[in-house]
């Protein structure tokens, strides 16, 4: 099965697991999915994750979501950038979640980052994705 947008994919998984109270979800991997993962586990929206090998044969990530209080700590997960519009901010122009509070994440030439550390970095790239 073809995919178009990986990314929104991801999301999409993380967002129906964590309304739905699940502890885990799986998804396939690649470089870009698990940058993009370790970003939310060091800010803290996830627990973690770990790469393993399908009944396929297939490598995919199992992620470990995280709670507080019953509750999911994701409350909005929303892709930016599509491939059919990429959205590119200057550093200057990254956008700021819900006053400081969530974070954008940015995919810069130095590397995958949240928007306040591509702001402490002194550059722009590609938004894509809000969490709060």
């Amino acid at each position: 099965m073809s995919m178009n947008d990986p990314i929104g994919d991801m999301l999409t998984r993380i967002r129906n697991a964590s309304m739905r109270g699940k502890t885990s979800t799986h998804t396939p991997a690649s470089k870009l999915r698990g940058w993009v993962l370790d970003v939310l586990k060091s800010e803290g929206y996830i627990r973690g994750y770990e790469s393993k090998t399908n009944e396929a044969g297939l490598p995919e990530f199992s992620i470990e979501l995280k709670y507080y209080d019953g509750a999911s700590v994701i409350k909005e997960l929303k892709r930016v950038s599509t491939p059919g519009r990429r959205v590119y901010a200057g550093v200057k122009e990254i956008p700021s979640v819900r006053q400081g509070l969530g974070i954008a994440i940015v995919s810069t030439p130095k590397g995958v980052m949240s928007d306040a550390q591509a702001r402490a970095a002194n550059v722009g790239g590609e938004v894509l994705c809000r969490v709060f």
